[in-house]
């Protein structure tokens, strides 16, 4: 059986879609914390199945909309004192900023590099994103 640790002060990622676990770890930029980070795979739930979860041992800022974009179903536990003190529930950001790049070469943003790449929620049961200046469908 493998033993994951009790966190102190953190976040713990939970109910995250079996594989997606690695794409918000380079998203989050985790690699660059100095403490400890715990990635779980493929573990068993009842609800979905299988599922991944991150443990994240610091207080920290988190990207909500960038988690919620890479998968709207996970719930962000925070941990103060070794305690759960917020369970939060996640869901499509209406816009996402940084993320993304649009691919139209005409699009301002190709031409003025320090415009910031934002794109906005346009079918939200299809998840299309669309780019706020140009209107091109991002790809996922």
């Amino acid at each position: 059986m493998l033993n994951v640790g009790k966190i102190e002060e953190g976040f713990v990622l939970d109910h995250i879609k079996a594989g997606k676990s690695l794409a918000i770890y380079h998203h989050l930029q985790l690699d660059k914390l100095d403490c400890t980070v715990a990635i779980l795979k493929n573990v068993t739930s009842g609800k979905l199945g299988r599922k991944d979860i991150i443990k994240i041992d610091r207080e920290m800022e988190l990207d909500w909309d960038l988690i919620g974009y890479v998968d709207p179903s996970i719930t962000v536990n925070s941990i103060r004192d070794g305690q759960l003190v917020e369970k939060r529930t996640l869901k499509l950001p209406e816009r996402i900023r940084g993320v993304l790049r649009c691919k139209n070469p005409r699009c301002i943003t190709s031409v003025e590099q320090e415009l910031p790449q934002v794109f906005k929620l346009t079918d939200r049961e299809k998840r299309v994103y669309r780019c706020l200046y140009c209107e091109t469908k991002a790809e996922k």
